[in-house]
């Protein structure tokens, strides 16, 4: 049987403080020793690397991110782009900027070259209100630091249960603490 090859793909901005959650989860999970059909990558703000992994053929990709829902700090949200979520390139600029990271342009330029990802979804993480937009802030608020852990677990499960062609109901209103968590 061949299982499915998926990507994991940390996004965000370490110099934005909460930004960076995707590539500290990212460079968590490359070393926690996953399958080999799993391929973990931190793109930080390089969209156009995105673009062009996304052209390789993934069963399923997962994006780590910083995502701003108006939940509690450290909240994990599972989200899953459908086909009705889709992005979609009638009428849409497809550019990008090489050193920034906008996902949705980002998949519709990999739409419009020709790329397809048979499963999209998002593990997102709601940052700590930011207190000036324009201050560089490193590292992660208190919260989402915790929150870090946990994503590692959820996603470590995601993968599990995706290798074993398993169903994975998400939706934009999932939240997860620990025990969603050990129930996914």
């Amino acid at each position: 049987m061949i299982r499915p090859r998926i990507l994991i793909a940390g996004v965000g901005n370490i110099f934005l403080g909460d930004d960076g959650f995707g590539v500290e989860v990212a460079n968590r999970l490359a070393r926690a020793g996953l399958p080999e059909e799993v391929r973990v990558v931190d793109f930080g703000i390089r969209g156009l690397d995105l673009t062009y992994a996304l052209l390789e053929g993934y069963e399923s990709v997962i994006l780590v991110d910083a995502a701003p829902r108006g939940g509690p700090p450290g909240t994990l949200y599972l989200l899953e782009v459908g086909e009705d979520g889709s992005p979609t390139t009638d009428g849409a600029d497809p550019l990008l900027a090489t050193h920034g990271m906008d996902p949705v342009k980002v998949l519709r330029l990999a739409a419009a070259m020709g790329g397809t990802v048979g499963r999209l979804l998002l593990v997102g993480c709601e940052p700590t209100p930011p207190g000036q937009a324009d201050d560089l802030l490193a590292g992660l608020s208190e919260p989402v630091q915790a929150a870090v852990d946990e994503a590692v677990s959820l996603i470590t499960a995601l993968v599990a249960r995706l290798l074993r062609g398993e169903e994975i109901a998400a939706s934009g209103n999932d939240t997860f603490s620990e025990k969603g968590v050990a129930a996914c």
